[in-house]
């Protein structure tokens, strides 16, 4: 019963998450996600650029702006820019308005139209900062390396922060020279690497819990409850998709609950079991489709756990006894279990 228990302590500490972490993708007690909270603590407590980064569905403009709400810019505007490598001139024209770059200049040049001006007092944070443009890329390292820009013309001291968001990968774009070595340096003055959920799956109970209830205030809809079994089913998988993966599978099973409590059988529907995908057939009565699911759900927690009964059963919430009897009478092969 400890995962359980421990399931719905995380469950109940989600509930104070917005107290403490604003960010969702930052609730958590794992060694991993705490690591990470210590970091963006120190960080917003210092100046300097930031450099964050995850693998795709990590939630980094949550983090961002958690970092901005605990930072000295905090009275100032979060600004944010999808760098969009589809249309080059125009995130340039967004990122730094009308100026002409001109590198004869003893400043880099952007216009009051430009988000680099609007930033001014708050903080920027660049997503997918490895898709600038190298023209891009070099009129940001100059700004960056100056401290001052022309603002119309106009010499005036960077009084906003820098955060970037990137792929756990962004070493290899720098040594590729796709990326500027001399841009990452002074963004990651700072750096900040969120962990993945498979490396975090104690954390999954808690995170799904806050997912809810936040879909829940944005449909208008009472609050609902995950079962114990749900949790444990969410926190027994391995989220490839990261936090947005998640958060489609609590919304989709949202919209199957019609009552106060969501289900494993609300959820299963919205889950990739790691097996291909196979079109619903109905076959059986009730009672059989039951044991089906209790074959597959029984199955995928043994899988996650690579087949320890003992910590198996302490994640169903049942004896090690009992485990084996279902096992048998499933048809799970009872030779793959241990201890």
């Amino acid at each position: 019963m400890a995962d359980t228990t421990l399931a719905l302590a995380d469950a109940r500490a989600a509930r104070f998450a917005r107290q403490s972490d604003g960010a969702v993708e930052l609730i958590g007690r794992s060694p991993a996600i705490t690591r990470a909270q210590e970091l963006v603590r120190r960080a917003a407590a210092v100046d300097g650029s930031v450099l964050i980064t995850a693998e795709a569905g990590v939630a980094l403009d949550g983090v961002a702006r958690e970092l901005h709400a605990r930072s000295r810019h905090a009275t100032g505007s979060f600004v944010l820019v999808e760098c969009d490598a589809r249309d080059p001139a125009r995130l340039e024209r967004l990122l730094f308005g009308t100026a002409v770059a001109d590198g004869s200049t003893d400043l880099e040049g952007v216009s009051s139209d430009s988000r680099l001006a609007a930033v001014q007092g708050g903080t920027l944070f660049l997503q997918d900062v490895t898709e600038l443009s190298a023209a891009a890329q070099a009129r940001l390292a100059r700004i960056a390396r100056d401290g001052e820009m022309r603002i119309d013309g106009q010499p005036a001291a960077t009084l906003f922060r820098l955060v970037a968001g990137a792929a756990p990968g962004i070493e290899t774009e720098v040594h590729a020279h796709r990326f500027r070595a001399d841009l990452y340096r002074r963004l990651s003055t700072v750096r900040i690497d969120l962990p993945s959920l498979r490396e975090r799956a104690e954390d999954v109970p808690a995170l799904a819990t806050r997912l809810l209830e936040d879909s829940c205030v944005a449909r208008g809809l009472p609050t609902r409850t995950l079962t114990h079994a749900a949790l444990a089913l969410l926190g027994a998988l391995m989220w490839p998709g990261n936090l947005a993966e998640l958060q489609r599978a609590i919304e989709r099973a949202l919209t199957a609950a019609d009552d106060a409590m969501i289900h494993v059988e609300h959820l299963l529907p919205t889950l990739q079991l790691q097996r291909a995908p196979a079109p619903f057939l109905p076959a059986g009565n009730l009672r059989e489709a039951r044991l089906r699911f209790e074959r597959e759900y029984i199955a995928t927690v043994l899988q996650h756990h690579q087949w320890r009964v003992a910590e198996a059963a302490q994640a169903l919430g049942i004896q090690r006894p009992n485990l084996y009897r279902k096992a048998r009478q499933l048809g799970i092969p009872v030779a793959r279990l241990s201890e």
